[in-house]
């Protein structure tokens, strides 16, 4: 088996690109209390927390498909509204905690598996009918979904508190 540190050439730059961006992300909400981190300080529904669960999720999914296809992605309901919110009994402390789990596990599998191995798409209105990806292309939208909530994240803890992660 090899290990993450071991890896070379694309694998490792697409690996190394997503941690990158988690990095982001966690720095983001660093220092941050519960209530801050629950705080919608913005007009979106969007709060700190949320951000940490929805992401951690949408990992932990696309991996499930990278592993298994779309009937593995879909073995779970998502909670479509919830998970962009902390729920009551949630910290900040657990979601950060769930989050860096879900990006070793997804570390660990990238570290074997085949980047062209491909699966057919779930059935979803976004995607294109009869459409497969290959785990390069989950690396990728990975990637780019993780990119995309830390520029979220930073305007929100920026209104929260003035912090700006990348500024």
């Amino acid at each position: 088996m090899t290990s993450i540190e071991q890896l070379t050439g694309e694998r490792a730059d697409l690996l190394q690109t997503l941690r990158r961006h988690r990095g982001f992300l966690l720095q983001t909400v660093d220092g941050l209390t519960d209530e801050q981190a629950a705080t919608r300080s913005t007009v979106s529904e969007l709060c700190l927390g949320g951000l940490i669960k929805h992401v951690a999720g949408v990992e932990r999914r696309w991996m499930l498909f990278a592993v298994g296809g779309a009937e593995e992605m879909q073995r779970e309901e998502i909670d479509w509204v919830g998970q962009f919110r902390m729920a009551p009994g949630e910290t900040l402390a657990g979601l950060v905690e769930r989050f860096r789990e879900v990006a070793a596990h997804t570390d660990e599998l990238l570290a074997t598996l085949d980047l062209d191995a491909a699966h057919p798409l779930p059935q979803a209105p976004w995607f294109e009918p009869g459409a497969s990806w290959t785990v390069r292309r989950v690396l990728l939208h990975l990637i780019a979904e993780t990119s995309q909530h830390a520029g979220h994240a930073d305007i929100l803890r920026e209104a929260i508190d003035g912090t700006k992660t990348m500024g």
